[in-house]
Formats: C-alpha cells, sequence, structure tokens
C-alpha cells in the first residue's frame, strides 16, 4: 500500500480494481458512471473498457471473468435500470461462487430525496443475493469501499459483492489512500484433522466410494490436490459444474456416465465443492436393488456452504486442496488400504457401454436432425484448451452429457440458479480471458432471444466466438413436461426455423443455417475458420427431447 494520491472518486475505484486484477471493465455507457471511464481510459490503470448491448451482457460477462481466472470481474452499471438488469447475473453469481464486483452509479447524495434522474436505493435490492453490498460514505470513502467489496467477493465462500457511489462523490476530488489485495489477512481455513480421520476412516470401510467434484473444487484451486486424491486412492470420480475436467476426459476413474449406477449403488459418497441440492438428489444416495442408503460426506470451502438440510456423516469445511492432500496422506497412512478396483471396474463398463450408445446417436442421420448429431461433428473439433459454454434448456443439457473436458476450467454452464441469457456475456469474457483458446457458445434457440443482440459487441471489439445452435423451435424444457403432466402444451412453442444466423450477419457476423446431418461438419469447420462471431443454426427435432430424471423440484 502506497501513500495517499489525489484523484477523483473514478480514478480511486479503478486504481484499487486494477489492483485487485481488473483488467477489463464491463459496462454500458451511463452518466452516473463517467469517472470510472475517465480513468480507465486517461490514467495509466492498465484497464480495458468493454461496452455491451445490454446491462445483463456486461453484468454476465464479470461473472464468468470471475469463474475462469477466479479472481472478481468487475461490471459498472449507471444508477436504477443499469442496476436492475444486473441482478440476474448476480444471482446466478450468488448460486455459483463466482467472485464478481458489481459497481453502481447513484443518484447524486446533493439531490437524494428530491426525485433526480434514476434516484433509487439499490441496496435493499441486492443484499440479499451479495457477500456484501453497500453505498460509498463519501468520496474519501470510496477507495477503501471498492477494496472491501473486492476483498469480499475473493473470500472463501466467493461471490458477488456490490458497491454503489453517489454521482456527485464520483466527480469529487480527495487524496486517497489504494489499498490492494493482502492489505487484509483471511481467516485460517486450515483442514480439521478430526473431521479428515473421521472420512479417512468412513473411506477405508467403504467397499463402493464415490467421489464428487464441484465447481468449488476449480474455485478453490484445489484442481491438482483433487487429481492427486483420485490418482493415488483409486477413487471413482464424477464431476459437476466447473468441476468438470478437474479428472480429464479419458481417465479410468472418471465415471460421469455411469452415474445412476455410481449413486444407486455406492455405499460412501463424498461430496466436495458443490451444495447437496437437485443437481445430487439433495444429497441422498444409494438404495438401489435393495442396497443400503449410502454415507454421505460434505466437504466445503467455507462453514456457510454445509448442508442445512441434509443429514452427512461428517460435514467439514476448508481449504479444497489441503482437505483433499489431507485426506489422501490420512487414507495412505491407515494400516489397511482399501481396493476398490473391482468397483471402478464395474463403474468403467458401465460408463464405456453409455459411450457406445452415445456413438450411435452421434452418427444420427435423421431428419429432423437430432441434437446429439451436432455433438458427434463438434466433439473432434474441441482442441484440448477448448473453453466450451452451455446457454440454453433441452440443448445444453446434451451438452452435460456427452462433453468431457480435458482440462479444468473450461466448461461455463448456467449452474443451480439456471439462468438464461448469460452465454453471449460469458463468451465476452472467455474470449478475454483465455485469448488463444477455442470458444464455443452453445445456444437454446430460446436463450438466444434474451441476448443476441450482443453479437454486436463481438464485432465491435473483434471477438470471434463460434455459435451452435440447436433450433427446435420451441421452450423444449418446458415442452415435454407440460405435455407430460398435462397431455397438451401452451406457449411453449417458438417460430420454426427462425433464421437467427441472418441475425449474426446483420450485426457484423456470420453464420448459415443447417438442415442436413451430413452439412453440420463441414458448417463447423467454417465457422473455426473464419476468425469472426460465426453462428452454426441446426435445425432439430422439437420430439428428440433430452431423458432427464429430474426437473429440478
Amino acid at each position: 500500500m502506497h501513500g495517499p494520491v489525489a484523484g477523483h472518486g473514478g480514478s480511486h475505484a479503478t486504481a484499487v480494481a486494477a489492483a485487485h486484477g481488473v483488467r477489463t471493465m464491463f459496462t454500458l455507457s451511463g452518466a452516473h458512471v463517467f469517472p470510472m471511464y475517465d480513468a480507465a481510459e486517461k490514467e495509466d490503470h492498465g484497464i480495458s473498457l468493454l461496452d455491451v448491448r445490454h446491462e445483463q451482457t456486461a453484468a454476465f460477462a464479470a461473472e464468468a471473468t470471475g469463474k475462469l481466472t477466479r479472481s472478481p470481474g468487475l461490471a459498472v452499471l449507471t444508477a436504477g435500470p443499469g442496476v436492475t438488469n444486473g441482478i440476474s447475473a448476480i444471482s446466478q453469481a450468488s448460486f455459483s461462487g463466482a467472485p464478481m464486483v458489481v459497481l453502481g452509479g447513484r443518484a447524486p447524495a446533493g439531490r437524494w430525496g428530491t426525485g433526480s434522474l434514476q434516484e433509487f436505493d439499490h441496496i435493499p435490492l441486492v443484499e440479499s443475493v451479495t457477500v456484501s453490498a453497500e453505498t460509498a460514505r463519501d468520496t474519501a470513502d470510496i477507495a477503501d469501499a471498492t477494496h472491501r467489496a473486492f476483498t469480499a467477493a475473493r473470500s472463501a465462500h466467493r461471490g458477488p459483492a456490490f458497491l454503489d457511489v453517489h454521482m456527485d462523490h464520483f466527480f469529487d476530488q480527495c487524496e486517497s489512500v489504494r489499498p490492494g489485495p493482502g492489505s487484509d489477512p483471511g481467516p485460517d481455513r486450515s483442514p480439521d484433522t478430526d473431521a479428515v480421520d473421521r472420512i479417512a476412516d468412513l473411506l477405508v470401510g467403504a467397499q463402493r466410494p464415490v467421489l464428487v467434484l464441484g465447481s468449488d473444487v476449480w474455485a478453490d484451486g484445489a484442481e491438482v490436490a483433487a487429481l492427486r486424491c483420485v490418482d493415488t486412492l483409486g477413487l471413482p470420480a464424477i464431476p459437476n459444474g466447473m468441476g468438470r475436467g478437474v479428472v480429464p476426459a479419458g481417465h479410468t476413474l472418471l465415471v460421469s456416465k455411469a452415474r445412476g449406477m455410481a449413486f444407486g449403488s455406492a455405499d460412501l459418497v463424498v461430496v466436495v465443492g458443490t451444495p447437496l441440492d437437485f443437481r445430487l438428489g439433495y444429497g441422498v444416495f444409494g438404495g438401489k436393488d435393495g442396497a443400503e442408503p449410502a454415507t454421505v460426506v460434505h466437504v466445503a470451502d467455507s462453514e456457510g456452504q454445509l448442508s442445512r438440510h441434509a443429514d452427512p456423516a461428517v460435514a467439514t469445511a476448508g481449504d479444497l486442496g489441503q482437505v483433499l492432500d489431507a485426506l489422501t496422506e490420512a487414507v495412505q497412512r491407515r494400516s489397511t488400504r482399501p481396493d476398490w478396483s473391482g468397483w471402478a471396474r464395474s463403474l468403467r463398463e458401465k460408463a464405456d457401454a453409455t459411450h457406445a450408445a452415445d456413438l450411435e446417436l452421434f452418427s444420427a442421420s435423421a431428419d429432423p436432425i437430432h441434437p446429439a448429431r451436432i455433438y458427434g461433428e463438434l466433439l473432434p473439433r474441441l482442441s484440448e484448451d477448448a473453453v466450451v459454454i452451455g446457454d440454453g434448456g433441452d440443448f445444453v443439457s446434451f451438452a452435460g452429457k456427452f462433453i468431457e473436458p480435458a482440462r479444468p476450467g473450461n466448461w461455463l454452464d448456467p449452474g443451480p440458479f439456471g439462468c438464461l441469457g448469460a452465454g453471449l456475456g460469458a463468451a465476452i469474457a472467455a474470449r478475454i480471458a483465455r485469448p488463444s483458446s477455442q470458444v464455443v457458445l452453445l445456444l437454446g434457440d430460446g436463450a438466444a432471444g434474451f441476448s443476441l443482440i450482443d453479437v454486436d459487441t463481438l464485432v465491435r471489439h473483434n471477438l470471434p466466438v463460434v455459435m451452435v445452435m440447436g433450433n427446435n423451435g420451441a421452450w423444449g424444457l418446458e415442452k415435454g413436461p407440460m405435455q407430460m403432466l398435462y397431455g397438451y402444451d401452451v406457449i411453449a412453442d417458438l417460430a420454426p426455423r427462425t433464421r437467427y444466423d441472418e441475425v449474426v450477419k446483420s450485426l457484423g457476423g456470420a453464420g448459415e443455417m443447417v438442415t442436413d446431418p451430413a452439412d453440420i461438419g463441414p458448417a463447423l469447420d467454417r465457422a473455426f475458420a473464419s476468425g469472426v462471431p460465426y453462428l452454426v443454426n441446426v435445425v432439430t427435432d422439437v420430439e428428440a427431447g433430452y431423458p432427464r430424471s429430474t426437473f429440478g423440484v
């Protein structure tokens, strides 16, 4: 930390953001936050401005930056509707544990209570979905308040922090110290050795254990320790969210494609870095074919993330890398070493059989096109470092089934909040965070309607992205369940064969519509070679719905 520096409020906030690692300010032009733009443009903070067409995209881009870089992304939103347009992205970040800071404008303090433009108290609206929410007291408080927001956002359990600043305080000048990360010691997150020993005892006594690796394994920097635990102990593993890729595609102990068998037959499930929510049967495993329910262990990055509804045999929180390493060492110290090779082999055989069935769908020549055929063509064209983003319901559910990333930190999906419209913001963030990687955005035609206008942002800022659309002319995630419940569906249809590719072209990108499965591969090749935002708009069979076992309730 250096001595006081003179500047306006926007200069102080921008300098602190830069000290916390921000390199891009995602925003949509608004006068309440002009001083932030002035500082980014005129001062040497190393922060670039990136303007979008809807504030939701700016906030989703900041959220995705937090996920990809594990350092808070920054969205700067003007007062009133600028902030309210970012609420869904803030909420998604809250559910996903994504570090981000939203810095909002606020009507002038000197006019507060008189009805100036967009005078609105944002704090009551955002405080239930943020790790911190406050209004800077005055210009002299802006640097410290910005530091508090970034510190809160990046501390386990991570999430969105909100700060708003009165317009007159932003423009006013003062001298201020500008703190950065490392100014405050973090809490002690060392493993609870007693809890680790209890988990080790459960593992040694288990015959059919499964390890679940969630998004926080990646967010907490525990991916190396997690893979070491899997390899050293021979533990079958199933990742979810951004835990995907921690155990790389092709690994013999990656048994995602035997998920039903693994969760149904396990006698011990150790869940690390993800909630015991609807995606994991609310923490109930085992019981298949007359077996006893499985014993459950829950390991989180912070106490507040431990399950309150389930009753795990052991629940403990700490630095996930340290916990996993301590657990690996504790099991190795036991006089009896478990042998799960038979269990792992049976899961591998089931996963291989599932993959063989997938291969048949990958080459399906059905007309209309089965969504799986798109993935059959896409998977061989993905590089090891490809960033794959899902923005959709049914079409993206197929992606979760078929795509196994080769590396961690390369998969973005809607997460437990289930937001649509996050895709363009995430694609913008990924193209910036991973400039040499393929960036592939998987879009449902319904989801595309939320944010496709921000292809204009990709074009203006020269951010090439390959977009692949499953266009079934319906809200597929609702159409099938409604038919199942009522025998009919209503308000579940969209216009068939809409030329979203022509929309992308009109915004300065490129694209094409595909109706013949044989044309999908060549279209993808053209997209990857184009060097521009390119949409492959594939017309798919509305009747080929994803075979789901849960509807999230």
